[in-house]
């Protein structure tokens, strides 16, 4: 039998490894209540972009969904998702990505078709 480390509660979640990589990054907020479980805060934010569900849909695992959101716009207006990105994406493995035309939907007039005047009443 193979031993899972990962303390992952949600498909998506951070694992392990992935918030050992990011958690110095985000901090608590330094306002209210003591902040203890920041991961499963960036977790909820990770949810929302993943869904985009609005955020009171946000399920309850995560935490209040005011606070989660609040959470995040500091973050967000503090830079620390950019600076996040930038030193993530260094050195990215690029193996995996690649962009092909079933991503691409064309419009019907693109398909060739022969052109016609305006149609006639």
């Amino acid at each position: 039998m193979q031993r899972h480390d990962v303390a992952v509660i949600q498909r998506g979640d951070l694992t392990d490894e992935q918030w050992e990589r990011i958690r110095s990054y985000f901090t608590g907020s330094k306002k209210g209540r003591p902040f203890n479980d920041v991961r499963q805060t960036v977790n909820g934010v990770l949810w929302i972009l993943r869904t985009g569900a609005p955020w009171r849909d946000l399920p309850t695992i995560y935490g209040e969904w005011n606070a989660v959101y609040k959470n995040y716009s500091k973050w967000e207006s503090t830079g620390v998702f950019e600076t996040l990105f930038k030193k993530l994406s260094e050195n990215a493995d690029m193996q995996d990505v690649s962009i092909d035309s079933s991503c691409c939907k064309a419009h019907q007039h693109s398909a060739g078709a022969k052109k016609r005047g305006p149609i006639q009443p």
